[in-house]
């Protein structure tokens, strides 16, 4: 199949085939004959600073913290404070980019405390358990 794609003003036409693009082409973007050149927009007024983000449960002192490997959704939490776990066991899932990622022990212990809650968004390197 082939495809016409412009991005940046360049236009640029591939050819796929049995998963593997080709680049047949590439020249510059042309407005459509007939139409004037539309003027330049006015420039976009500041988008409003983003609310700050609710503060984390303050993490136990002593512990090892298991921390989000990258941003996402926290969808299930499989554990609870005072619960005996084993390396590999899946302490959190946490949806990012629409994929479940299990977070799992690192070692064995016990959860000295849980920082996330279902349904919170997590940033990478948030604590979302405590090991002790």
């Amino acid at each position: 199949m082939k495809y016409l794609v412009t991005l940046n003003g360049r236009t640029y036409e591939v050819e796929v085939e049995h998963g593997e693009a080709m680049l047949l082409s590439e020249y510059d973007a042309e407005a459509p004959a007939g139409k004037a050149p539309a003027a330049p927009a006015a420039p976009a007024a500041p988008a409003p600073a983003p609310a700050p983000a609710p503060a984390p449960a303050p993490v136990a002192a002593g512990g090892e913290s298991v921390n989000a490997p990258m941003p996402g959704n926290i969808v299930k939490i499989n554990v609870k404070a005072g619960d005996t776990v084993k390396a590999g066991d899946v302490l959190v899932v946490l949806e990012a980019m629409k994929m479940e990622n299990e977070i799992m022990a690192p070692r064995d212990g016990s959860v000295a405390q849980v920082v996330t809650q279902k349904g919170a968004k997590v940033e990478t390197g948030s604590p979302l358990v405590v090991l002790a």
